[in-house]
C-alpha cells in the first residue's frame, strides 16, 4: 500500500515569512504551490504529472493560502482541511506563521511596501484586518510559528527542523577535481591544493594514465604527507558538511586541485566522495579535466630537473 501524500497548509500574516518558509520547503525537494484558489485544490490533486515524472508524486506538497487568495474564506478552508484528513491517501499538515503587529509594521517600513488590505491605508489597519480574516486559521493549524524575533536564516533552519523528510533537506554536494592550470572552478565552496603531492606525470610509465589508475594511486600515496592530509581534509568536511545543511546551503561544490587536473586531484577526489559516501553523504563525483591533453610545459618543474620554460 502507497504511503499518504503530505500535503502542508501554509498559512499566515503577509510579512510573517511564508515566502521564506515556501522557498525553504522547495529546497528540501517539496512541490510548492502558492496562493491556490481553494476550488482549484481538487483539480490540482487529481492532475497527473507528466510523463517521465511519476516518481516525483511522493514528493510532499505545500500549499500557500493567506487572505490574498481569490476567494480566501477561513471557515471554508478549514471543512476543507477536515474533508482532506478524511482521504486515505492524504496526510494532511497545517502551519500558521504569525507575527507581533509591531514586528510587521517595522517589516513594511523597512522593505517599503504596502499591506495587501490596506493599500490606501496604514499598514496596521491592514494587519489588524488580517489578523481577523485569517483567526479560524490560527485556531486550528496543527502548528504555529511566531516569526516576531526571528531572522531570515532563523525561520529557515525552523522549517528545516520541522519538516525534512528523508534526506531531502540535504545540499547537492559534488566532489570535483580540475587542474589550475586550466582555471579555478569558480562555483567551488570549498578548493584544496594537492599539488604539494608527489606527481605522477614525471613517471613516463604513468603520464598517460589517471589518477583513477591502481598503479597512480600507489604511486601518490606512497608521499610522506600523503595519509595524515587527506584524512585531515575527510575529517574537516565530515564537521563541515552538517553544518552547511543547516545553514540552508543548497549547493555545495568540494574542488581538489593539481596542475592538469589529471593524476592527483583525481585520485584524491574519488578516495574523499567514497568516504564521504560512507559517512552517510550522497556526493556526485566530477573529474573536470581528465580527458585534457598533457602539457608539459604547465607542470612547471620536474623533479631534480630544470623549471620548464612558460
Amino acid at each position: 500500500m502507497n504511503q499518504p501524500k503530505t500535503i502542508l497548509l501554509l498559512s499566515g500574516l503577509s510579512g510573517a515569512g511564508k515566502t521564506t518558509a515556501l522557498k525553504t520547503l522547495e529546497d528540501m525537494g517539496w512541490e510548492v504551490v502558492d496562493n491556490l484558489p481553494l476550488v482549484l485544490l481538487d483539480r490540482l490533486l487529481d492532475t497527473p504529472l507528466p510523463e517521465g515524472h511519476a516518481g516525483e508524486d511522493a514528493r510532499p506538497l505545500a500549499l500557500g493560502i493567506d487572505a490574498r487568495t481569490r476567494g480566501f474564506d477561513a471557515a471554508a478552508i478549514v471543512q476543507r482541511i477536515k474533508a482532506l484528513r478524511e482521504r486515505h491517501d492524504h496526510a494532511v499538515e497545517t502551519l500558521f506563521l504569525d507575527c507581533a503587529g509591531s514586528e510587521l509594521e517595522r517589516r513594511f517600513a523597512e522593505t517599503r511596501r504596502r499591506h495587501p488590505l490596506a493599500l490606501d491605508r496604514p499598514a496596521a489597519d491592514g494587519i489588524a484586518r488580517e489578523r481577523e480574516l485569517t483567526e479560524p486559521l490560527r485556531r486550528w493549524a496543527g502548528q504555529v510559528i511566531d516569526t516576531t524575533g526571528y531572522t531570515t536564516n532563523a525561520l529557515q533552519q525552523e522549517i528545516r527542523a520541522r519538516f525534512s523528510r528523508d534526506g531531502l533537506s540535504d545540499p547537492v554536494l559534488t566532489i570535483l577535481s580540475f587542474g589550475f592550470s586550466r582555471g579555478v572552478p569558480r562555483n567551488a565552496d570549498l578548493m584544496f591544493d594537492m599539488r604539494f603531492l608527489r606527481n605522477p606525470h614525471w613517471i613516463d610509465a604513468l603520464r598517460p594514465r589517471t589518477g583513477l589508475d591502481p598503479e597512480v594511486a600507489a604511486y601518490i600515496q606512497e608521499d610522506p604527507a600523503y595519509e595524515d592530509a587527506v584524512r585531515r581534509i575527510e575529517e574537516l568536511l565530515a564537521i563541515l558538511l552538517p553544518r552547511y545543511a543547516e545553514g540552508g546551503k543548497t549547493y555545495v561544490t568540494v574542488a581538489f586541485g593539481c596542475t592538469g587536473g589529471k593524476h592527483r586531484s583525481v585520485h584524491v577526489a574519488a578516495r574523499v566522495a567514497k568516504y564521504l559516501q560512507a559517512a552517510g553523504f550522497s556526493p556526485t563525483l566530477l573529474h573536470r579535466n581528465i580527458e585534457s591533453a598533457t602539457q608539459e610545459v604547465l607542470e612547471k618543474r620536474r623533479p631534480g630537473g630544470p623549471k620548464a620554460s612558460s
